[in-house]
């Protein structure tokens, strides 16, 4: 663990706002390690780590996917459940312009652009989940029931099996 200050991101800003009890968990971020690395840093089941995903759909249109660690999102079931043809995910360049993020450190809280979101269901029965603060190497641990409060996702069963 690192004894570095935890950064105070938009993500952190928006919780603060909404009065959000949060702990801050700084980790060392290893390129292209994602949440296999950050469960292991922090010793936690990869299935409570909560990856960020922006994707978009056939019109081009962002969208915030958050799933389990270990798990992959099922694009066609989820352009099902949102009622749209396609949806892919996005460049990281372009996933950084929507968010205001960069890969690797995206929050679903405090985005640069409004974006609907969509969490597989499976998350919102879990005690803590840990889901990135908005910096590479940041994670927060929180209550889903926060997550679903603050930013009202739709529900849906996308992991791919």
């Amino acid at each position: 663990m690192s004894k570095e200050k935890a950064p105070v991101t938009q993500a952190i800003r928006l919780l603060r706002q909404h009065q959000v009890s949060y702990s801050e968990h700084l980790y060392k971020y290893e390129e292209k390690g994602g949440t296999r690395v950050s469960a292991r840093e922090l010793g936690v089941d990869e299935h409570c780590v909560i990856k960020t995903l922006i994707m978009e759909d056939e019109h081009k249109k962002p969208l915030i996917v958050l799933m389990h660690g270990d798990r992959e999102v099922g694009t066609g079931m989820l352009a099902k459940q949102a009622g749209v043809k396609k949806i892919s995910p996005c460049d990281a360049k372009t996933a950084d312009k929507h968010s205001g993020y960069q890969v690797g450190g995206t929050s679903p809280f405090g985005t640069r652009a409004s974006m609907p979101v969509y969490m597989e269901a499976s998350i919102a029965a879990l005690d803590k989940i840990y889901i990135n603060g908005g910096k590479r190497g940041f994670l927060l641990g929180l209550s889903p029931q926060e997550v679903i409060r603050v930013l009202q996702p739709v529900l849906v069963q996308a992991a791919a099996s």
